[in-house]
């Protein structure tokens, strides 16, 4: 591997890290409970896990140049693996299994506000 793509590889999970955190900011400040960052389970790895009431968001966390751009980076199959990946999270936490499962997504555009957008892909 090149010093250059090292150094980019670097700088792009720097980024993402401060993103995540500018994430569970936002979603604290929305009354979310945050349980875990970038949890990591068989099915995939989570950004954020965040609770509020009887709902369990699974946040994705993307920085993209519009909001579209961050709906459309996360592809169904990816989905399908956070849902799952979800899931057994829940399975090990006696204490969530009541919660509603929910796919949410928090995009980052450069020069604008994040913009939290619960359930994000219903209907895709």
């Amino acid at each position: 591997m090149t010093a250059v793509r090292s150094r980019r590889g670097a700088l792009a999970r720097r980024s993402g890290r401060r993103g995540e955190v500018l994430a569970a900011l936002l979603l604290m400040a929305k009354g979310y409970r945050i349980l875990g960052f970038r949890l990591a389970a068989p099915q995939g790895e989570i950004d954020l896990l965040a609770l509020r009431g009887k709902v369990l968001a699974v946040v994705e966390v993307k920085r993209r140049v519009t909001l579209e751009a961050a709906l459309e980076a996360v592809r169904p199959d990816q989905r399908e693996r956070l849902r799952r990946a979800a899931l057994a999270i829940v399975a090990g936490r006696p204490a969530l299994k009541a919660a509603a499962v929910r796919l949410d997504l928090i995009a980052l555009a450069p020069g604008r506000l994040p913009r939290h957008i619960p359930d994000a892909w219903r209907g895709r």
